[in-house]
């Protein structure tokens, strides 16, 4: 396995721990790279929800690039020691709270906050990232104004969705890997 390490910012270089076994599949450098391309500069004082967090990598990318705050939940105990273990190394834990729990069922809940961006990266192939999206859009007080979701899947998961409250604006294809955004109306 290549090693994972956080690509640009305050924390560039710093390395990554892995999520013991096959649970997780951490996003490439490249993808990570070429999502934070398109955010630029909007990434920084931004609030982050890292939905299915395993490694941690997308939300500390964030916060090595001037995020203000990222939240991170996982239902399983060791992507959350990992998250724990990785936001130490590179001394985000301040700005970033881990909560272990299930991640529909947390949506669910009544927002405690809203966020600028919520990245959704679950398991392929279990139509989890639909299902969150559907649940975004049903509780958008999650949402800053104008907030970005930005979902990761396999190609062949693509789906259309009839959304109220969220809006299909772009989609980029990187190998095995697609990121959709989403925009708040």
């Amino acid at each position: 396995m290549s090693t994972l390490r956080v690509i640009s910012g305050t924390a560039k270089g710093r390395r990554l721990k892995d999520v013991p076994g096959d649970t997780t599949r951490p996003v490439t450098g490249m993808v990570r790279q070429a999502l934070f391309n398109i955010l630029g500069a909007d990434a920084a004082d931004s609030a982050w929800w890292d939905l299915f967090g395993g490694t941690g990598a997308i939300g500390i990318e964030a916060l090595s690039r001037g995020a203000a705050f990222v939240r991170f939940s996982e239902l399983n105990r060791l992507p959350i020691e990992t998250i724990k273990a990785n936001l130490q190394t590179c001394g985000f834990s301040a700005q970033a709270e881990v909560r272990r729990g299930d991640a529909f069922a947390m949506l669910a809940a009544a927002p405690d906050r809203a966020f600028d961006y919520v990245y959704i990266a679950p398991p392929q192939y279990k139509e989890m990232w639909s299902k969150a999206l559907r649940a975004l859009d049903a509780n958008p007080g999650w949402l800053s104004e104008g907030a970005w979701v930005i979902a990761q899947i396999h190609p062949r998961e693509m789906e259309e969705l009839e959304l109220h409250h969220l809006e299909k604006f772009d989609e980029r294809k990187y190998g095995s890997t697609l990121l959709i955004f989403y925009e708040k109306k």
